[in-house]
């Protein structure tokens, strides 16, 4: 008896990709309040990408999409480090986090 198993396609990984993006636009804008949630979905987004990008790179036989998904992770890491210090700069200058206040910044 030889069964190698389920095998899984390219459309199990845009399926995957599709929830994940779809969540990360839910994501920021169904929570308009916190900061740290609408980084995470955006991070969302950026994975969803990579999902589709090395996807479609491994199903065309091709190295550049996975080559380009290493590009988005050096993105999604500076967005990050960045808007983490962004924020933590913005905490001790206001003491919160909430998207709310940010229309109030002055200079």
């Amino acid at each position: 008896m030889d069964w190698s198993g389920p095998v899984i396609g390219i459309e199990h990984y845009l399926v995957v990709s599709s929830i994940l993006f779809v969540m990360g636009v839910l994501g920021i804008f169904l929570n308009r309040k916190n900061v740290i949630i609408i980084l995470m979905a955006i991070e969302l987004i950026l994975l969803a990408v990579n999902i589709n990008l090395v996807a479609f790179s491994v199903f065309l036989g091709d190295l550049t999409g996975q080559i380009f998904a290493m590009f988005v992770l050096t993105v999604a890491a500076g967005e990050a480090a960045i808007g983490l210090a962004i924020l933590v700069i913005y905490f001790r200058g206001r003491g919160t986090i909430a998207v709310d206040d940010v229309n109030r910044m002055k200079g």
